[in-house]
């Protein structure tokens, strides 16, 4: 099975605050040819270096997806990759002018627009869809990943937070594509409880985060205004993140996804054995 490549049709752009530098960024998003994938730049840096987006260049996990190359870094790129990959976006050319995206109100709803506001269109070239034939897992203590043979690409997440009433046993399950994503996946912002954000701010982190692009959970209550857009947000969110890790797979394919209370660190890693699996499978599969 095979789709053609997709591309944006013009050039656009956004600027917001970095979560954790407070640092104003730009991030401008630029066609590229067929073949080329997803390559983000640093436009700040002497050279504008590029780092493809790649699980072979995540380089840290911990608050977010980091990838570099060389000494120079740009990270919180999950919100942005998961508009791509819903959007079936294959090549293109992030330009970022600091080391990290702006965080918008904390989703993948900025990224969303920017796209419907370029369009995107197909090109000459063609891209395999490969299909997992095999279960893959991961697991840590009480974090648990897997990867399962399925007919659509479905991501699932279960999450269960013991010091948290509002984020215990929250769960969501979407079959990905790019209306799904704009409805029910986009919209839904990061968060944090208030635990866990004072330690950060104390260490100087966090520059960027308030309550207009973080949801903060206290006790029983969230502390933004309005609430949460759907019952289950951070689930959801977590869903998003999902995705936008599995794009670095750099590989169209069909398989279900499922987290429990897991993050970016088992993303990524589950990322690439999917990655080194269909790769395997495509070398098998082609004629000698």
């Amino acid at each position: 099975m095979e789709r053609p490549q997709k591309t944006i049709k013009k050039a656009v752009s956004y600027s917001g605050i970095g979560i954790h530098s407070g640092k104003w960024v730009t991030v401008t998003i630029s066609p590229a040819e067929a073949n080329t994938g997803i390559l983000f730049q640093r436009s700040d840096l002497k050279g504008s270096p590029l780092i493809p987006a790649l699980v072979d260049y995540v380089v840290d996990t911990s608050r977010c997806t980091v990838i570099g190359k060389h000494g120079f870094y740009i990270g919180t790129i999950e919100h942005l990759c998961a508009a791509l990959k819903a959007y079936q976006v294959d090549n293109v050319i992030v330009q970022v002018s600091d080391q990290e995206l702006p965080i918008g109100d904390g989703s993948s709803h900025p990224f969303t627009e920017l796209l419907d506001e370029s369009g995107v269109e197909d090109q000459n070239e063609m891209v395999p869809v490969l299909k997992l034939k095999q279960p893959l897992y991961w697991s840590d203590d009480q974090q648990y990943m897997m990867a399962l043979p399925y007919d659509g690409l479905r991501f699932s997440y279960s999450l269960h937070y013991h010091n948290s009433p509002l984020l215990q046993n929250q769960f969501a399950s979407h079959l990905l594509s790019k209306e799904e994503f704009q409805k029910e996946i986009a919209p839904c912002r990061t968060f944090a409880c208030i635990e866990e954000v004072k330690p950060l701010m104390v260490r100087g982190l966090i520059k960027g985060g308030s309550l207009e692009n973080t949801v903060v959970v206290q006790d029983n209550a969230i502390l933004n205004e309005g609430g949460t857009r759907f019952d289950n947000e951070m689930a959801r969110h977590k869903v998003l993140d999902m995705i936008g890790d599995f794009c670095l797979a750099g590989i169209d394919f069909r398989a279900h996804i499922l987290g429990h209370r897991t993050g970016h660190k088992a993303n990524n890693y589950l990322a690439n054995e999917v990655r080194k699996a269909l790769k395997s499978e495509e070398l098998q599969c082609l004629p000698t």
